[in-house]
């Protein structure tokens, strides 16, 4: 993997603001509450700032709000944002959503080969309602997960694995003899879709404590007590403001352990360095 010159860093990051200022003012305008993740969280907590190595913003919401604010872009905005999902484009595999700039070119290693156009891009993370019942919201994360999965498999043949030696040589070839058995069987991309989105859905009217994304690596690790996510908090970010969960010390501990605010070694410092950038006329 490559890594970014700093001024090049720099130029992205200035971007990715710039996407998300413009969410901002559509949620805003819609009265609609979001709040940021994971590293995007950390880098607000300890740098007021992206994490200095980091390549994105991840942000998320009800997923009924997300298709709201997703309407306004493409009847307002569609001069400089293209929406990437796979309800919109059945090629791309994964089940977040991406708002990228027009003209832009972002492409990882692992969705190089993905007939979509792949941009700069805000990471938008639709929260489904769960079960608050446990079996049955095991039962609803263990389908999604499952037919999101199946789904890339299908989507990339070739998948690219991200672990050395003989384990990574394992893996990647049960993905491909996996993926080519459900081709096999007369599973389509459609299909799979259909089943991820029933199980993703299949509270949506439902009053429920919990939300969730339930496609991540770890199909519960992305799973919140909606009281404790809203209404959010501000804290400064990159001369501005970002929102973050209501309770997101807890968030980071959970998700980083308590020594959250110490700098991990060089060789921890990961981002999604890309094959292709092209700020386009940007």
């Amino acid at each position: 993997m490559g890594s970014y010159d700093d001024a090049t860093l720099e130029h992205l990051h200035d971007c990715e603001m710039e996407i998300l200022n413009d969410f901002i003012t559509v949620c805003n305008e819609l009265g609609v509450q979001y709040f940021a993740l994971a590293g995007t969280v950390l880098g607000a907590v300890r740098h007021q700032d992206f994490i200095p190595w980091d390549d994105d913003i991840d942000v998320a919401l009800p997923a009924k709000d997300l298709a709201r604010v997703l309407e306004v872009f493409e009847r307002d905005w569609s001069d400089k944002y293209l929406v990437m999902d796979t309800e919109r484009y059945i090629d791309y595999p994964l089940a977040s959503v991406r708002l990228m700039l027009k003209g832009t070119e972002f492409r990882e290693t692992p969705l190089k080969d993905i007939p979509v156009d792949l941009g700069i891009f805000l990471d938008l993370y639709g929260l489904d309602n769960v079960a608050d019942d446990e079996a049955a919201y095991k039962k609803q994360a263990w389908d999604a997960w499952f037919w999101s999965h199946v789904r890339i498999l299908l989507s990339i043949p070739n998948p690219v694995i991200i672990q050395h030696g003989l384990g990574g040589v394992v893996r990647k070839a049960a993905s491909k003899v996996v993926g080519a058995l459900f081709r096999a069987s007369g599973m389509s991309k459609e299909k799979a879709f259909a089943k991820e989105q029933e199980a993703r859905r299949r509270y949506e009217n439902v009053e429920t404590k919990r939300f969730a994304y339930l496609c991540d690596t770890d199909r519960f690790s992305t799973t919140f007590e909606k009281d404790k996510m809203l209404p959010p908090v501000n804290l400064p970010f990159r001369g501005g403001e970002i929102a973050v969960p209501a309770t997101y010390l807890e968030h980071l501990e959970a998700m980083y352990g308590p020594t959250y605010m110490e700098l991990p070694p060089v060789e921890h410092r990961k981002n999604h360095y890309p094959e292709k950038l092209d700020f386009g006329p940007y």
